[in-house]
């Protein structure tokens, strides 16, 4: 039979994979919150709904499902996933479920290193909530993995883009590191571990490389041969920041892969924002001449 893999929520890491998976032959369903990109999901071959929690599916919507990913984020409520389709998901013969999360949920670590191990200490409401959706999703019955990214970046997503865009910031906060993954490597460690499923895992999904920004920065302006711009120090940087950003900059750590690689023998596509970057780079359309 062919596998069928349904997407709650087919944002950018999550729609990567869908369209490498339907590449691979599978059958590759999803949901959104927008009628013109289900237009667009749905000319690409892939089945498209429009969900949310005011929107639940039709249950023939899920029939036939194999494989499943939820990249919905939690709301005040819960996980709306879950809240409107957690009997009729109970109900397929589901080989694996995966759950999108977030590093966010380790907190502040100073820059030191965490790991699947460390305690979570969520420092916003957004990364509270997250932890409660982890834990319902792993308490749900389904074969549920959880998995926390780290920044994701990747083509139209990178820091090459904001520089060729004129948009980037050289950001600086002296001991601040950030750890980020690429997003094909988000869909080679899902693919992974749906070959090799383990319900109740829990992976960090992060390159080998945490680094300051203004580093990766340099680097994005040196592969496109831009003058970086000048460097503001994050004191003064942050009365222009939005509640996210300034959330993002809250908390400091390096977050570390190594049952990834153990658990899984996946090796990563891009195993620092170099490489990526590079990849990002040649992503790029050529400027018309």
């Amino acid at each position: 039979m062919t596998p069928r893999l349904f997407v709650f929520g087919l944002g950018y890491s999550a729609a990567w994979l869908a369209r490498e998976r339907r590449a691979a032959g599978w059958r590759v369903a999803g949901t959104t919150r927008d009628a013109a990109k289900a237009a667009a999901l749905a000319a690409a071959g892939i089945e498209a709904h429009l969900f949310d929690r005011a929107r639940p599916l039709a249950a023939a919507a899920l029939a036939g499902t194999t494989h499943l990913l939820s990249s919905v984020p939690p709301d005040a409520e819960g996980d709306p996933v879950l809240d409107c389709h957690g009997a009729a998901l109970a109900a397929l013969p589901l080989a694996w479920a995966g759950y999108l999360s977030s590093t966010g949920v380790y907190g502040d670590a100073g820059g030191a290193w965490v790991d699947e191990t460390s305690p979570l200490r969520p420092s916003h409401e957004r990364s509270r909530r997250r932890v409660v959706a982890e834990q319902a999703w792993l308490a749900s019955g389904l074969p549920a993995e959880v998995f926390r990214l780290a920044g994701i970046y990747g083509p139209g997503r990178s820091l090459v883009d904001e520089v060729l865009a004129g948009t980037a910031r050289q950001v600086v906060r002296p001991g601040q590191v950030f750890s980020r993954i690429h997003v094909a490597d988000i869909a080679g460690a899902l693919t992974a571990a749906m070959q090799r499923p383990r319900p109740g895992r829990i992976l960090n999904l992060a390159d080998d490389a945490p680094a300051a920004p203004a580093e990766v920065l340099l680097e994005a302006c040196r592969l496109v041969a831009r003058t970086p711009p000048p460097p503001i120090a994050f004191e003064a940087a942050k009365a222009g920041m939005s509640a996210m950003a300034l959330s993002f900059w809250a908390d400091n750590r390096r977050v570390g892969n190594a049952r990834l690689k153990r658990e899984l023998g996946y090796r990563l596509r891009y195993p620092s924002y170099r490489e990526g970057l590079r990849a990002c780079r040649a992503a790029v359309p050529a400027s018309p001449r």
